[in-house]
């Protein structure tokens, strides 16, 4: 067998090397690693173990720049959200097996959602994914202008020409929440609010009309929160001042909900002896066994297949559509319950 050309440490072994190791010519390794026709089974069974044994994988990235299509779906999620990663690998679940793949462009402190979407579209990417995008609709509608563009977990009325919306009932989820605490028994249920975040509007509407529903308008309270640990904190500890203190708390997101739980528990107060906690979107945070927390569910794989399968059929069977009015779908939410509810005064 001829020699394999010595590849410098740290390079990517190609096609030339593949063809040196298993005694073939470049042309009939790149019929191998294409799935085409014209490379006899025992051929390819040589070439395939060669490639193994090199560790080489088809640069498909390059591959897709050559073609006319770059079959890219670009996604923007949240880098601090578990909620986005766990969409994100939904994303990827649904994409690769309809022969596309995904690039992710992350929003972080340092970098704003127009950096990330610039970055996706200089990347060539087809489609646009955007997980609870905060941008203003105008400019949604300037970037649908583009290429399609699919909003995952934010409410747009109306949506804008050309952009499709993959949300969960999130005033429904809200009132699920309340509808359990109240039937264990509570009535003092505050809401810490997540201010202007996608899906506050709705999470704060359905809380209210639960409320209003069982007669509980007057115990009906708004607290300022927001997404993130530090938000649910900072509401926990000016709950804890208050004497009497609210018996349950139904939080904006798993993340501000393990703030409060933590401030709770530092300060001695039990959960849910003391407190019963609600949070929203059960993403993994939620299902840790030293947090089980009682939390509304977003059919995480639900929205990303339908977000693909959006995507998709913008590029692939609505190419007349980019104008047309972008289509909303709403998935139902559903209650997990955990540990962090209890009847008042249970513990």
């Amino acid at each position: 067998m001829p020699t394999t050309p010595a590849a410098g440490e740290g390079r990517r072994p190609t096609l030339a090397d593949v063809a040196a190791r298993a005694g073939v010519s470049v042309a009939l390794v790149s019929i191998v690693m294409r799935g085409a026709k014209g490379a006899g089974a025992d051929t390819r069974e040589r070439v395939l173990r060669a490639a193994e044994e090199m560790g080489y994988r088809p640069d498909t990235r390059a591959r897709l720049l050559r073609s006319s299509r770059s079959r890219l779906l670009g996604v923007q999620f949240g880098l601090h959200h578990p909620f986005h990663t766990d969409l994100v690998e939904g994303i990827y679940a649904a994409a690769e097996p309809a022969g596309y793949q995904v690039a992710l462009s992350a929003v972080a402190p340092s970098r704003g959602e127009r950096q990330a979407v610039e970055a996706l579209l200089a990347d060539r990417c087809e489609a646009l994914v955007l997980l609870g995008p905060e941008m203003p609709v105008a400019r949604l509608a300037d970037l649908a202008a583009q290429v399609p563009v699919i909003s995952v977990a934010r409410r747009l009325r109306p949506a804008p020409p050309g952009v499709d919306v993959v949300r969960t009932a999130d005033d429904e989820g809200a009132r699920q929440a309340v509808d359990h605490l109240v039937a264990l028994g509570h009535c003092a249920i505050v809401h810490i609010d997540g201010g202007r975040a996608p899906g506050a509007a709705d999470r704060r509407r359905g809380y209210r009309t639960a409320m209003n529903r069982h007669g509980l308008a007057d115990h009906s309270r708004l607290l300022p929160g927001g997404l993130t640990e530090e938000d649910g904190a900072r509401a926990a500890r000016a709950l804890l001042a208050e004497v009497p203190r609210p018996s349950a708390v139904l939080a904006f997101n798993d993340r501000c909900a393990t703030g409060v739980l933590d401030t709770f528990l530092r300060a001695g107060v039990s959960v849910p002896g003391e407190v019963s906690v609600v949070g929203f979107d059960d993403t993994r945070l939620a299902r840790l066994a030293h947090i089980d927390l009682t939390t509304v569910a977003q059919d995480i794989p639900r929205l990303a297949e339908l977000a693909v399968g959006r995507a998709i059929a913008r590029l692939e069977g609505e190419r007349d559509s980019e104008t047309a009015p972008g289509k909303e779908t709403v998935i139902a939410p559903r209650l997990v319950v955990r540990g962090t509810t209890a009847a008042p005064g249970a513990g």
